[in-house]
């Protein structure tokens, strides 16, 4: 029986939250009581479904079951997580948690998006305030992988416990903030630069656009990957932090910020921030905007991920848990996953260089079920490729779900052939095929050798089955 996870509020965030526990093989219900929720939350599935799958070089679990309830009781009664995303006031929130707590099992984690409040504010009128905390989420909510966990002065050890696993389980970073605070770590950064950008619209200094390129072409792209610490530790060189802050130290007594002071947000104030912002980015839909931004992390986030570093880590150990091989026969499922965005090339379809790293993924999983593994690997010996023969038949497109499978065409000692057969999960289409041929190498001479075991005991079993 597939978790439940129970959605109130279906906004922007909600359908967030949804959408990653649904395509992560939970069963979701949600309650809001907007008529048009369905069609909001459908809106955001369709982005998703697209997007976090591009993220893994394997298939995603199973997506679960989604349900829309015309009670809250309905979709709490079951519910493992409780995700609560209604509008920023206490008293709303106190209300709708109260509700909860009337029908939903006492081991149920509550969660709650809010991004201003306390945990023990939100458990002030609670009789079981053991499984309330603030987890708050960042926009996208499927994509980043970033959960601000807050336990109140009353969350059980428990509750916090289970939290951190099933948000583990679905991709998450929860980020154990120890000490309650309003606006937990995260937003008070960006409020203190949604000041500061206040002020330089409102002195003229800077447009909506100029403040936005600042980030996105400059440190935002070093705070993706190093956050802000790191970033100016390699800014102190090679004498480190210490010696940045010796340098940069006294720059925090000189006037370069209003962060103490904030304009007040008059009409004319308002107005040109709007009309700046419609001139750089109105030409978009709010749902174009979302698919640019989804393109755009996902690439971010895939190098990351290749280099095992800052998110991308997240998103390797994510895979690693929901990697499953076959069973070593001599025709395999080795490949099943989505084509990311960013294997394409001018013409919309994915380039040539992406073929050899899908077959090179598809050996990959041949050889892990093998035995020819990372502990293989680690103790000298691999197979490395030495000719490949592919064939395009089809295009490929960003987006689809592809699938290969491999047939084994030759075992003779150290020489190991394979037959690849990519084809479109939706409708078996053939796009392409590849003859793969390798050798077993030992790493240390840099030579041809024999497999070692257990490689060469479960090819002399498929020998058998050729």
């Amino acid at each position: 029986m597939k978790k439940v996870a129970a959605i109130i509020g279906g906004g922007v965030i909600g359908a967030g939250w949804l959408a990653r526990f649904l395509i992560n093989g939970w069963d979701v219900r949600v309650f809001d009581k907007d008529p048009q929720v369905e069609r909001k939350v459908d809106e955001v599935l369709l982005n998703a479904r697209r997007a976090l799958p591009m993220l893994y070089d394997f298939t995603l679990p199973e997506e679960g079951s989604l349900y829309f309830c015309s009670t809250l009781k309905d979709a709490v009664e079951d519910a493992l997580w409780i995700q609560e995303s209604v509008p920023e006031r206490l008293d709303i929130k106190h209300a709708v948690v109260s509700e909860i707590q009337q029908y939903c099992k006492k081991k149920a984690v509550i969660g709650s998006s809010t991004s201003g409040f306390m945990a023990s504010q939100l458990q002030e009128k609670s009789s079981f305030p053991d499984q309330i905390m603030v987890c708050h989420p960042f926009n996208p909510v499927y994509l980043l992988p970033l959960v601000e966990v807050v336990p109140g002065r009353l969350t059980s050890d428990e509750h916090f416990k289970s939290a951190k696993k099933f948000l583990t389980e679905v991709g998450f970073f929860p980020l154990h903030v120890r000490k309650e605070i309003d606006a937990h770590v995260a937003d008070r950064f960006l409020e203190a630069v949604w000041r500061e950008a206040l002020w330089l619209i409102k002195d003229g200094i800077a447009t909506t656009e100029e403040i936005d390129n600042a980030i996105r072409y400059g440190f935002g792209l070093r705070w993706a990957q190093m956050g802000l610490f790191e970033t100016y530790r390699v800014a102190g060189g090679e004498g480190g932090m210490a010696h940045f802050i010796e340098q940069f130290g006294p720059c925090l007594k000189w006037p370069w910020t209003k962060l103490m002071d904030v304009p007040e947000l008059t009409k004319e104030l308002v107005k040109d921030i709007a009309d700046q912002s419609d001139n750089q980015s109105g030409k978009y839909s709010i749902r174009e905007l979302e698919k640019i931004r989804d393109n755009n992390l996902i690439v971010i986030l895939r190098a990351l991920k290749q280099q095992d570093q800052a998110a991308g880590k997240i998103i390797n150990n994510h895979e690693t848990q929901i990697l499953s091989l076959a069973d070593v026969a001599p025709k395999m499922r080795t490949v099943s996953r989505k084509v990311p965005v960013d294997w394409t090339d001018y013409n919309g379809h994915m380039n040539e260089g992406r073929y050899g790293q899908v077959y090179s993924d598809a050996a990959d999983g041949f050889l892990w079920a093998v035995g020819a593994d990372k502990a293989y690997v680690e103790s000298g010996y691999s197979y490395f490729t030495v000719e490949t023969s592919v064939k395009f038949l089809n295009e490929t497109l960003a987006g689809e779900d592809i699938l290969v499978d491999t047939t084994v065409k030759l075992i003779d000692g150290k020489k190991l052939k394979l037959f690849h057969s990519m084809h479109r999960a939706e409708d078996s289409c053939v796009l392409s095929t590849c003859e793969q041929f390798l050798l077993h190498i030992d790493m240390k001479k840099r030579k041809s050798s024999l497999p070692k075991s257990p490689v060469v005991e479960n090819l002399q079993i498929l020998s058998g089955k050729i």
